[in-house]
């Protein structure tokens, strides 16, 4: 499931194709060149099978535009579906599975988020992006990051391990990882594919895949992991946001709503201590005022 990050020839991808207006060069994958209107895209063919795991890309996002002149960006995806170009950053809308989006371009001007933005996004079909939102929507969480002209490596980190996604950034030069994105109770299937895309509309950019590193996770998982088939699990997060909650605040992220479940859940507990209390004082109450009515009589 790794791209190699030198000697990318074609004769060095068996395992991998590529569509629209993709390059394979010796040094870098070049999935959109600095020209409008163009997408591309890379995909492994073999499904990945792995429960837990972690996928490293050296990118590099740079190009002739300046102050906001340029885009739209970049997307890595774990899918059921492979190789159908479309207008997500180059890929299919209403996908299965799981997307992070290197978005440079703001397309919703009242925004107060700082581009260029990295979010995450899990669909089972059901969900589109709205591009017009920079898909606010359905976005699970995000961050921003300086991550396009760097003279420096940039590189990115998706982690998937029982069921917390994490998202860790290195654009700073720093040699270190950055927490983006870290979101627990998200469900992913086995035996989808890992691929990238990229698009360009008005403005353009250079989007270039210098490496993907796929490493396997050992990590214990319980018992009745093991009775479940994970082949047939549907994409999903439990404790999902609506897309009310999304509130942007001055960082770049966004606040989180009150989750509904839970406010459910804590007032029908208060409800439910609230009568077992009025029964108690009730059953008091009423114990006292046979004792007196004995002692009248």
């Amino acid at each position: 499931h790794s791209l190699p990050a030198t000697g990318a020839g074609s004769a060095a991808m068996p395992l991998w194709d590529f569509q629209g207006s993709t390059m394979v060069t010796s040094q870098y994958v070049r999935l959109t060149p600095d020209e409008r209107s163009r997408e591309g895209s890379i995909w492994n063919r073999v499904p990945c099978f792995l429960k837990d795991w972690e996928l490293h890309v050296h990118f590099k996002i740079h190009g002739a535009g300046k102050k906001n002149l340029h885009g739209d960006g970049l997307a890595l995806w774990y899918t059921q579906e492979r190789l159908v170009p479309g207008p997500v950053f180059g890929s299919k809308d209403n996908f299965h599975g799981l997307a992070i989006f290197l978005d440079t371009y703001p397309n919703d001007e009242a925004t107060e988020r700082v581009f260029p933005y990295i979010s995450a996004m899990v669909n089972n079909g059901s969900l589109t992006y709205d591009h017009s939102k920079d898909g606010r929507w359905t976005e699970l969480a995000g961050c921003t990051a300086d991550l396009r002209n760097q003279n420096h490596d940039t590189f990115l980190a998706i982690r998937y391990s029982r069921g917390r996604l994490t998202v860790m950034t290195d654009v700073e030069d720093k040699n270190e990882w950055k927490n983006c994105i870290d979101i627990a109770g998200v469900q992913l299937p086995t035996g989808y594919f890992f691929g990238a895309s990229a698009g360009t509309g008005d403005l353009s950019d250079n989007h270039d895949i210098i490496s993907m590193k796929l490493f396997q996770l050992m990590v214990e998982h319980p018992l009745e992991d093991e009775t479940v088939d994970w082949t047939k699990i549907e994409p999903s997060v439990s404790l999902l946001k609506s897309p009310k909650d999304n509130v942007d605040d001055p960082t770049g992220n966004f606040r989180s709503g009150p989750l509904t479940g839970w406010k459910v859940f804590l007032l029908l507990l208060c409800a439910l201590l609230g009568i077992i209390v009025c029964a108690v004082v009730g059953a008091v109450v009423f114990q006292k005022r046979q004792e007196r009515n004995k002692r009248f009589y």
